[in-house]
């Protein structure tokens, strides 16, 4: 579970015996894995605090309250318990002259399936090859890499036209069967790492089966989550120099 620590700073304090937070950082990331991320926050003095009366926009330079103790900045954990978080908190150095507040996220548990239902259209939209309905799943700004249509491919319209080209040298449905499937989620961003078999048919008649190791990249917008960038790898293959780049076909 995802915890949040707000680092409370105490302008009165001195500190001048203050540990270095950078060992925290490194323990907890580096070797632990646990902090995911987290920042420094300028002085409250730099804050803009705002409020809306009657429809009027109402700025205050400085923090919504006068105290001498502030947020400082913040770190995102991942434990396994509230107690794991707490116990991390209080290894932190600013938790000897000022606070930390532990504060778990809201249940959001729903992330990671909405992904995996996302890449089960892409299996679907392949089986019944509707382009509109592959399309669907990706941004307007994708990037992705396609090594029959030539380098890199950027935007909704090029992926478009090489997954038509593609589709063009099949016929019937493109069978996509997923092996394995990873996902990592992190608030609005996520990666999947995947291994999937594409089975077809080529206008020729000849059977193409191939399997691909596609890494992906997503982004929620809003309460939708979409393909921002997807690069996939096939095997090597002795008849060409060097490892293709696909996007899955993911081709």
């Amino acid at each position: 579970m995802k915890y949040m620590l707000l680092v409370c700073g105490d302008d009165t304090a001195d500190t001048s015996g203050m540990a270095p937070v950078e060992p925290w950082v490194e323990e907890l990331s580096a070797q632990r894995g646990v902090r995911l991320h987290g920042h420094r926050l300028q002085n409250p003095a730099e804050a803009v605090t705002v409020r809306v009366r009657g429809g009027e926009v109402l700025r205050t330079d400085g923090p919504f309250a006068e105290t001498k103790e502030y947020v400082a900045g913040y770190d995102i954990l991942e434990c396994d318990s509230m107690e794991e978080a707490i116990e991390a908190a209080a290894k932190h150095p600013v938790a000897t002259i000022g606070a930390m507040e532990v504060r778990a996220f809201g249940e959001d548990e729903e992330a990671e399936g909405e992904i995996r239902r996302l890449d089960d259209e892409l299996t679907l939209a392949a089986r019944e090859r509707d382009i509109d309905r592959r399309m669907a799943c990706y941004a307007p700004d994708v990037e992705v890499f396609h090594p029959m249509s030539g380098p890199e491919q950027r935007g909704i319209g090029a992926l478009r036209k090489a997954q038509e080209w593609w589709f063009a040298t099949v016929t019937g449905p493109v069978e996509r069967e997923v092996l394995e499937f990873r996902v990592r989620v992190d608030e609005s961003i996520a990666f999947s790492h995947a291994l999937v078999r594409i089975r077809a048919t080529g206008v020729d008649g000849q059977p193409l089966d191939s399997t691909v190791r596609s890494t992906t990249g997503y982004r929620c917008f809003g309460d939708r989550w979409l393909i921002v960038h997807e690069h996939a790898s096939v095997p090597f293959d002795a008849g060409v120099a060097g490892t293709a780049e696909s996007t899955e076909g993911r081709s």
